[in-house]
């Protein structure tokens, strides 16, 4: 899931590409952004976000581009869409009164332009009249909604998926930014949201303390407060030092202020802690240098902030202004550019993926960071070090983009010595020995070698017992080096022989007979996996759950579906036509299924771990209906359900949906806006209809 979005855009013009392929971009930029999104917003003790913001920003800017250019493929689960994640299961869900939108981006002055001017187009006013905006800090911490009723606290709840979020009450009473009972005047119904955050200094200290107990390390202040808030024991989270800025309004009774700057003057003297920096702006001057004031005084802050947001400050325009998919159009965060550093390249390191990829890692003098102590960046890949003339012994400008993952700028080729080395990126795969290929158009090279290389049988290893795959409680990453390390597992089977080794797991260190034991029964609660779950436990290039539910419910059994990949290694089998036109799928993923499955080792590994498991195919499709065995193409926009839905009953029905259409395309179902399939399907003489024919036509076979 570390594809960023350079490596995924494509080489031509986005609007230039074939529908088949914007759909397979846009299901892959869903499932990365879904991944993202859950371990931004569900980041606890174990788990940590992976890439930047500014990465993650890109990746939701490639999304919006492809939608836009093909607006009859946005996705019922694309980013555009959705705000954060469905809330995981430790704690009681709550449905907020009003959503927890997410916020638009500016990046520079012209973005700002755009937006103010958008605002006045929207509410019709002269370009020169005034637009008073508030400006202040956006923290770097968790979204939180609080619920009063006649001045007393009922509930805290996380954001959730933006409509549903968790109760963490009890942790959030901790806190003495959070005040149980409020002073003053205030609506029967008075919902504050706002932002918890650990302060730097609470973080350091943490961190210290950890290394002391031998404990986990955080990778910032962020991080660190979501552990504290989801923690199960309130003490653990009142220990952590957890603060709160409260900075908006949700659901109310009654209006306090006719202005957002009244509001937030209502909530310091209800008690709450408003940032002292948050300014009151007549235009996009003022605007913007307040946004300079406030990144100029950003080192000294004792809390962690990534930009400065602004909000309409009259509370009839907001409401005028309303939202757009998952934003408000009348508030936009201003971001800050990432922090920089200089320090010396001193080595480049390669190291091995799941999926084989080799990252150059660059080794790095230690260097102060906003706040953080870095020693390695991420280098991509070899075009990046050739693009950039990256050389060992470098003197190089280091940045942390949206302070989480460091990367290098650029290099001060005026300070290079003669004795700079030019990295030689390997050709082989430095783990295994087994040939780095890279294909033709991909900017990464992979290691061929698959479960003989040690490095992606440890990562595959982690992924197969990973929550969206096997999801073996209590066996995670560590547990599973140790026991590679030991010679007890190398590939998925092996897992399954852990329990014979019940006593020997017991004595290790740390190992206790009860975590042994619950060790044992989760990995015999997975011997009858449903299918999807095994077939993306595999980590296959390209199969993330949505796809690996297609093929289950295409294929039946792993068994069929080997089978089907090994066939289709042969481009003019049946099975290769019959792969690529399961819609989502084409020619790319197609690829990557026969490559996993024709490998030497694929065939062995399937037939150890079925003889462990007994995966459970999902219902099977319909075998009698009108449209059994039928190929259907859905274009155009379906306005009586969604496309997903659509899909799912027309495949419930025994129909193979597909992307593209062809001369085995039986029945076209275009909606408004079809295009280019309409007028294929027509010079084909394919058989068309409209979603309402559709309906009609497979009445009383809808199961």
């Amino acid at each position: 899931m570390s594809r960023s979005a350079d490596e995924l855009r494509p080489d031509s013009p986005i609007k230039d590409l074939a529908d088949e392929a914007a759909a397979q971009l846009l299901q892959e930029l869903a499932e990365i952004i879904a991944y993202h999104d859950a371990r931004y917003h569900t980041a606890d003790e174990q788990t940590e976000p992976e890439i930047s913001d500014a990465e993650y920003d890109a990746l939701i800017q490639l999304n919006r581009q492809v939608e836009a250019a093909f607006p009859g493929l946005m996705r019922p689960d694309s980013p555009s869409v959705r705000v954060g994640i469905v809330p995981a299961g430790n704690f009681a869900k709550i449905t907020h009164a009003l959503p927890m939108l997410s916020l638009g981006n500016a990046f520079d002055a012209d973005d700002l332009s755009d937006f103010t001017a958008r605002i006045r187009r929207f509410l019709s006013l002269p370009e020169d009249s005034p637009l008073e905006m508030t400006a202040e800090p956006k923290i770097d911490g968790l979204s939180l909604s609080l619920r009063y009723e006649k001045g007393k606290l009922i509930y805290a709840a996380t954001r959730g998926d933006g409509t549903i979020g968790e109760d963490v009450t009890a942790n959030i009473r901790t806190l003495n930014e959070v005040p149980d009972i409020l002073a003053g005047e205030i609506p029967d119904v008075f919902e504050v949201r706002g932002e918890v955050y650990m302060r730097r200094s609470d973080f350091a200290a943490l961190n210290s303390e950890q290394e002391k107990q031998g404990g986990k390390i955080f990778a910032n202040p962020r991080n660190a407060a979501a552990g504290a808030l989801r923690q199960k024991d309130a003490k653990i989270t009142a220990s952590r030092n957890l603060r709160f800025f409260a900075y908006a309004a949700g659901a109310l009774s009654d209006p306090v202020s006719d202005t957002h700057k009244g509001f937030l003057d209502r909530l310091s003297e209800a008690g709450f802690s408003v940032n002292p920096l948050t300014a009151l702006c007549r235009n996009e001057t003022e605007l913007l240098a307040h946004y300079q004031k406030i990144a100029s005084l950003r080192p000294e802050l004792d809390y962690d902030i990534d930009g400065v947001v602004y909000k309409i400050n009259r509370h009839d325009w907001q409401e005028r202004l309303g939202q757009v998919s998952r934003a408000p159009r009348w508030a936009i965060a201003h971001k800050f550019p990432a922090e920089q550093a200089e320090t010396i390249l001193r080595d480049i390191e390669i190291q091995v993926g799941r999926t084989g990829a080799l990252t150059p890692v660059a080794r790095l003098q230690p260097v102060l960071v906003g706040g953080v102590t870095v020693s390695n960046a991420t280098l991509h890949n070899e075009d990046e070090i050739r693009r950039k003339d990256i050389r060992i012994g470098d003197s190089v400008i280091l940045q942390r983009a949206g302070d989480v993952i460091p990367q290098i700028v650029r290099v001060r080729t005026e300070k290079r010595s003669e004795g700079a080395a030019v990295f030689i990126f390997p050709e082989t795969c430095p783990i295994c020995g087994h040939p780095a290929t890279r294909p033709e158009g991909e900017a990464v090279r992979r290691c061929t070698g698959g479960f003989e290389c040690e490095a992606q049988s440890r990562e595959q290893l982690k992924h197969f017992v990973s929550r969206d795959a096997m999801d073996i409680d209590g066996l995670g990453s560590q547990l599973i080096d140790l026991f590679y390390d030991r010679g007890w597992i190398k590939t998925p089977a092996d897992i399954f022989r852990l329990p014979e080794k019940r006593d020997e797991i017991a004595a290790l260190e740390r190992m206790a007979e009860k975590s042994t034991d619950n060790l044992c029964r989760a990995i015999e609660a997975v011997r009858t996996p449903p299918l999807e779950k095994l077939i993306f436990g595999l980590g296959i290039r390209q199969i993330g759950q949505a796809t690996a539910k297609l093929l289950a419910s295409r294929y039946q059994s792993l068994e069929a579906l080997m089978q089907a990949c090994q066939n289709a290694a042969d481009t003019s089998h049946p099975d290769y036509a019959e792969l690529t036109a399961i819609d989502q799928i084409g020619t790319s993923v197609t690829d990557d299924l026969v490559r996993f499955f024709t490998a030497r080792q694929t065939a062995p590994m399937i037939a150890d771990l079925l003889a462990h498991t007994t995966p459970v195919p999902p219902e099977a499709p319909s075998a009698d209906s009108p449209v059994s065995g039928k190929t259907i193409v859905f274009t155009g926009t379906l306005e009586k359900r969604s496309r997903s839905e659509a899909k799912a009953q027309a495949e419930k029905l025994g129909a193979k949906v597909s992307g593209a259409v062809s001369a085995r395309t039986d029945i076209l179902v275009a909606g408004p806006g079809a295009g280019s399939k309409l007028k294929k399907a027509e010079e084909l003489e394919i058989e068309i209809l409209s979603e309402e024919e559709w309906l009609a036509f497979i009445t009383g076979h809808n199961g």
